[in-house]
């Protein structure tokens, strides 16, 4: 555990008290805070007292006598579409509010740090898609090239659940926009930013609010360097801003399909392969296509983003590309699940979102497509420019039928359930098929969340693979 900093002796409210909440509340008790806390749920509520917590109700005027700070979970709204009631009390009283990762950044850096022969460093990722494979990415080339590394945020441990850095350190941090929007501290050594789509819009306020979310990783602390994904014009605006001029290679440019020219630093991935290019020459090249844990043009630009942020932190190229081959990759995220009569299946259950989804069925040439459950805006339309690859679509959940009608001419069965998208899709697929799972939509019309979606298409596909044997 990290003690938080700076809060001895301070009343400090802790709002949500799930996983990153009890956290914060052990880190800021640790640190010598006096600790309230509050969650809407009554259970929650009920075991947080069990455990000897000082539970108060903040949404009530009395519960705020003393308090110095609030500190909030990140599935909480503090502005849009209306801040929590609790967070609503603070406002009005001038009480600042922060989270988890704020406090993180003003407690990581200990005294000790200056008797280490090189001091921690932490590198942020944040975007819409592929942070979580970037960061897992990252972490896995350090681990590998011998160099201590945590990784954390949003994925992996909470912040305070980390360890004390050591001597040589990298902790890795994926943050989401509702992380970044809120802290007030934000620090990192390097910052990483992969891309842009529209998510979250109504917790953001729109698109305008969404990007300035992301943006405050870079604008709120200053990084020393910035990986900054350049194929949305959201990405070449921050870029623009954070360097001085086009040979400013504090920015290091990363693009997934398009070559980047100029004297400054670039990584880009073209037609399966890498390119590091510095100074108007070319320092190193990589065939991403063989690397069985990077399928597909995104994860082409998770790999550049990664190794711009290895580069960054002083790795060489060669240790860096062989890192890249043994990258397993993440569960529900292009996730290779087994491979049988020439046939391949994927877990890609973490593609909730049309843009993600589109990512996918271009990683593949053939594809048995599972898709469908509690749809979201405008439902798969824009999907069709990228289903020229799906032999065939099998629909499940809530949205099957609404899924149905946007599918065009593309060939389709409205399954319902996993098990009978799965059983039609693997007695129907071919070798050289691809059996992909990628549902442009949530989950929650048949699982609690996409993780138990995907397992679940996981033990099906192994139960019927070990049946056929």
């Amino acid at each position: 555990m990290i003690p938080v900093r700076g809060c001895d002796g301070q009343r400090v409210a802790v709002l949500g008290f799930g996983r990153s909440g009890r956290a914060v509340a052990a880190a800021l008790r640790a640190g010598g805070a006096q600790v309230v806390v509050w969650d809407d749920g009554a259970e929650t509520r009920d075991t947080a007292a069990a455990d000897g917590w000082d539970v108060a109700d903040l949404t009530r005027d009395r519960a705020w006598d003393g308090v110095d700070l609030l500190v909030v979970s990140p599935g909480i709204p503090h502005l849009y579409p209306a801040p929590h009631p609790a967070i609503a009390q603070a406002l009005v009283r001038g009480v600042p509010v922060d989270n988890d990762i704020g406090l993180f950044f003003r407690s990581f850096a200990a005294a000790g740090f200056d008797d280490f022969d090189t001091p921690p460093r932490v590198v942020a990722v944040t975007g819409s898609n592929g942070k979580s494979t970037t960061s897992a990415l990252l972490h896995h080339i350090l681990t590998a090239c011998d160099v201590p590394a945590q990784l954390g945020g949003n994925i992996g441990r909470g912040v305070f659940d980390l360890d004390p850095a050591q001597d040589g350190e990298v902790v890795v941090l994926e943050l989401s926009s509702y992380q970044t929007d809120l802290a007030r501290a934000l620090t990192p050594d390097i910052a990483v930013f992969t891309n842009l789509s529209p998510d979250h819009l109504d917790r953001h306020g729109g698109m305008g609010g969404y990007f300035a979310a992301k943006r405050r990783l870079f604008a709120e602390g200053g990084p020393d360097r910035a990986v900054i994904g350049m194929d949305e014009v959201e990405g070449r605006y921050l870029a623009n801003q954070l360097a001085q001029g086009p040979a400013d290679d504090r920015v290091i440019r990363v693009s997934a399909g398009q070559k980047l020219e100029g004297p400054g630093w670039a990584v880009f991935a073209r037609k399966g392969f890498l390119a590091e290019w510095r100074k108007g020459r070319q320092v190193a090249s990589v065939d991403l296509r063989a690397m069985p844990g990077l399928p597909g043009a995104h994860n082409h630009q998770n790999a550049c983003c990664a190794w711009a942020a290895a580069r960054a932190l002083g790795l060489a190229p060669r240790a860096i590309e062989a890192a890249l081959a043994t990258f397993a990759g993440l569960p529900h995220r292009s996730q290779r699940v087994a491979e049988a009569g020439g046939v391949t299946f994927v877990n890609d259950s973490k593609a909730t979102n049309v843009d993600s989804a589109a990512q996918a069925l271009r990683a593949f040439p053939r594809i048995r497509w599972i898709a469908g459950g509690l749809g979201k805006d405008g439902g798969i339309a824009a999907l069709r420019p990228h289903l020229g690859s799906v032999v065939k679509a099998y629909l499940i959940g809530h949205s099957a039928r609404d899924f149905a009608l946007q599918l065009g001419d593309t060939p389709h069965a409205i399954c319902e359930t996993m098990e009978r998208a799965v059983a039609m899709a693997a007695e129907e697929a071919r070798p050289g098929d691809t059996v992909l799972l990628a549902p442009a939509a949530a989950s929650f019309d048949q699982y609690p969340n996409f993780e138990k979606r995907g397992e679940h298409f996981v033990r099906l596909v192994t139960e019927r693979l070990a049946q056929a044997d």
